[in-house]
């Protein structure tokens, strides 16, 4: 139904009296943010601050323009994209939320390199250029026994690039119940026809021995793959032939062994609701030519594809031209080094935040939760034990005991306000509550989700 004359006339008003841009940079609300902000960002925010109130009456809003409005139109211009999460998931490394946290070495670290100049390709004893890979080869070999290592930007890069410098135009042998897609849709096949080497599938979904592979060796087989099912579990009536078995095909015919870990873990992780994880040095002293794995996984440190394992395959890796494309900056190279040193010293579980939050004690979350409780006073809500999960492809079958205070709906309007605030708070919605879980907060964050719930919802 249409609207009525003098309904018409009333929007007609409205609109007429808008004021235009001029008008508005003039305004005492207005004109001391162009002394503040960049007076393009703030006629922007005018423009869209009118605009917005044009398309408001047109739908029938008969509300008068508040100029408050352009300010809060500013704020939303310079404010920065990427910002930070209060992470209430329980996902550890939640791919969305940019997985592994960095650790407070990692950060002062990056903060350090990042203020100036540095050594990055200078070796300083000789004063002559070195290797950017240099600062970190030696953490690398000392945590995971191999002879030499490599880093890139990540570790479909790392496969990519091992793929295409030792089985270019030759075949490669991997199992179907091996063939996985990783985050965003890319699949373990498309890498592998990308890197120029033809795939050759063996065995079955659930089972394939190492017969299989034999079976399939020709004079044209470069190499054999194996890839560790980080982010799915294939359980039953299941049989795969191990890393060792692999290798010893692999020497016996010639042929290098290349396993992709994915999440990498450097030390063997054990709490409770956990699962077994592969250390990257039992899979080098299985035999493995070549290890592929994350930086952002289980390691806890930046998105980085580090690869080690024999010094006369890192050396072919190293010379082909794909390496100069795929290779990490100054900043990923610190906080890289500063997360390996605290393996080094002992201190990963202590420093590094992923292992940290992982092996939690449940006693300490539900303390924690409690505090959270506390915190939200009055406001509807209940404290409940949950399950957590690892995240970014790692331990799919995890899942570790959690606490969450759950707060009373209606939770889609909730979760929106707080998502859209600053900091942004991220959760999880089950049956119309809002359920904070607490693994990944501090105390800090349990404190500012109760003021910012209690900001949106209030006492009742």
């Amino acid at each position: 139904m249409g609207a009525t004359p003098t309904e018409t006339g009333r929007r007609q008003a409205l609109l007429r009296a808008l004021p235009s841009i001029d008008e508005l940079l003039l305004h005492a609300q207005v004109a001391p943010l162009v002394a503040s902000s960049a007076r393009s960002l703030v006629v922007e925010a005018c423009r869209n601050a009118v605009q917005a109130a044009r398309e408001r009456i047109l739908k029938g809003d008969e509300a008068a323009f508040d100029v408050g409005a352009v300010a809060a139109e500013l704020s939303t211009l310079v404010q920065p994209s990427l910002r930070r999460v209060i992470n209430a998931t329980g996902v550890v490394l939640h791919t969305n939320l940019g997985r592994a946290p960095l650790s407070a070495r990692a950060v002062d670290r990056v903060a350090e390199i990042a203020r100036g100049y540095c050594n990055l390709e200078l070796d300083l004893d000789e004063g002559e250029r070195g290797s950017r890979y240099s600062h970190v080869v030696e953490l690398i070999c000392r945590m995971t026994g191999a002879e030499d290592a490599l880093v890139v930007n990540n570790c479909a890069a790392a496969t990519l690039l091992t793929l295409g410098a030792l089985a270019q135009g030759r075949e490669v042998i991997v199992s179907r119940g091996e063939l996985v897609e990783i985050g965003g849709g890319f699949r373990v096949p498309d890498v592998m026809r990308q890197s120029g080497c033809a795939l050759v599938e063996v065995g079955t979904t659930n089972r394939t021995r190492v017969g299989d592979y034999e079976a399939a060796l020709t004079p044209q087989t470069g190499l054999l793959l194996k890839v560790h099912r980080s982010n799915f579990a294939v359980v039953g009536f299941t049989e795969e032939a191990s890393t060792a078995e692999l290798a010893e095909l692999g020497r016996t015919r010639g042929v290098p062994v290349f396993e992709d870990l994915g999440s990498g873990a450097l030390l063997p992780l054990h709490s409770e609701g956990l699962t077994s994880e592969p250390t990257v040095r039992s899979i080098i002293e299985a035999g493995a030519d070549v290890v592929a794995f994350s930086g952002d996984k289980l390691l806890g440190g930046p998105q980085a594809g580090i690869v080690c394992g024999s010094r006369d395959v890192i050396s072919k890796l190293s010379k082909h031209p794909l390496n100069r494309a795929l290779r990490i900056d100054k900043l990923t190279v610190a906080a890289l080094e500063a997360t390996l040193e605290a393996y080094r010293d002992g201190a990963a579980d202590s420093e590094v935040p992923t292992r940290a939050m992982l092996t939690t004690p449940l006693a300490t979350l539900e303390a924690r939760a409690r505090l959270l409780s506390k915190a939200l006073g009055p406001i509807p809500h209940r404290v409940v034990q949950t399950i957590s999960k690892v995240g970014g492809g790692s331990m799919p079958l995890a899942e570790p005991p959690s606490f969450a205070v759950a707060v009373a709906g209606p939770a889609i309007a909730l979760h929106e306000v707080l998502r859209q605030g600053t900091p942004a708070i991220v959760a999880r919605i089950t049956d119309d509550e809002l359920w904070f879980d607490v693994r990944c907060l501090t105390e800090a964050d349990c404190h500012v989700v109760a003021t910012r719930v209690a900001a949106v919802r209030g006492a009742p």
